[in-house]
């Protein structure tokens, strides 16, 4: 490295700046070097020139293992997908997408349930039955109470997280919680919809004390389909795998195909019948988006 330069990783950008934090957790607020050609996300590894105490110039940005395009991200390795034990209620839909676009991604994915200090919807008990079963970690935790909170500090060290789901779940909560004296504002659930209002506008990294990093994402409720053909999206559904590798047909979608031993493990109870729903569902998606390539 050359002399006043060294190695940072990008936690925000905000009005222009880039606040770039080195190996010894001292963060400088930088400009780039003229009209930089790579655009810096939040997540990027990048050099810079130290200029004085606490400020400098962004050089380059270094090559990152992946993207992620909502939010935009680099360089994240694990999804924190956060669920409420009730208000708002678990989505199963919404957690088999986000679970889909994780695999997508290549991104290790987690099951949050928050909330455990309120009654538990009955989507909960179906979450902690079949999801470990199908690969999946679940981890039970409340900002409330302080449950659970060590064993996700373990999860995501030395990791870059970030953590999804529906609006009112937690998530702002929980970062407090897990990244120290952090002062992430958050927003109680609106009594009437019995959902959250987000309170996220950027997408920031918070360093946590075990060298992880959790960044907050804007809440949303909707996500978008990548552009890919039927017989790839169904190599996303881990907990279909060993069942599809002995269907009759090897380009089987487990769909409309007699003899599919994905569709026996399905009314066998082995793979749950709102799983298998929820793929037929975001397999119709695909179908449809495939007529428009």
């Amino acid at each position: 490295m050359e002399n006043g330069q060294l190695e940072g990783l990008v936690l925000k950008n905000y009005s222009g700046f880039y606040y770039v934090q080195d190996k010894n957790l001292i963060v400088y607020e930088c400009r780039t070097r003229g009209k930089l050609k790579d655009k810096i996300l939040t997540g990027d590894r990048v050099i810079i020139t130290v200029l004085e105490k606490g400020f400098g110039i962004l050089e380059k940005r270094l090559p990152r293992i992946n993207q992620l395009y909502r939010p935009k991200i680099a360089n994240v390795s694990l999804v924190l997908i956060v669920l409420g034990y009730n208000r708002p209620k678990p989505d199963l839909t919404l957690l088999d997408r986000l679970l889909f676009l994780s695999e997508y991604s290549g991104l290790r994915p987690v099951i949050v349930l928050n909330k455990c200090d309120l009654e538990a919807d009955e989507r909960i008990e179906q979450i902690k039955q079949y999801y470990p079963k199908a690969g999946y970690k679940v981890v039970t935790c409340s900002t409330a109470k302080g449950i659970g909170l060590d064993s996700l500090k373990e999860i995501i060290k030395d990791q870059i997280a970030v953590l999804a789901g529906p609006s009112g779940s937690g998530k702002s909560s929980l970062l407090n919680k897990l990244g120290g004296q952090l002062t992430v504002r958050t927003q109680e659930v609106s009594n009437k919809i019995g959902r959250g209002r987000h309170t996220t506008r950027h997408v920031e990294l918070y360093p946590m004390d075990n060298g992880g990093q959790l960044a907050d994402t804007p809440g949303f409720s909707v996500l978008e389909m990548p552009q890919l053909t039927r017989h790839e999206f169904v190599k996303y559904f881990p907990d279909f795998e060993q069942y599809a590798s002995v269907c009759r047909f090897a380009n089987c979608i487990h769909y409309k195909e007699t003899d599919c031993q994905v569709k026996r493990a399905v009314e066998s109870g082995v793979i749950a019948a709102f799983r298998y729903q929820h793929y037929c569902s975001m397999l119709e998606e695909i179908i449809e988006n495939e007529r428009c390539y």
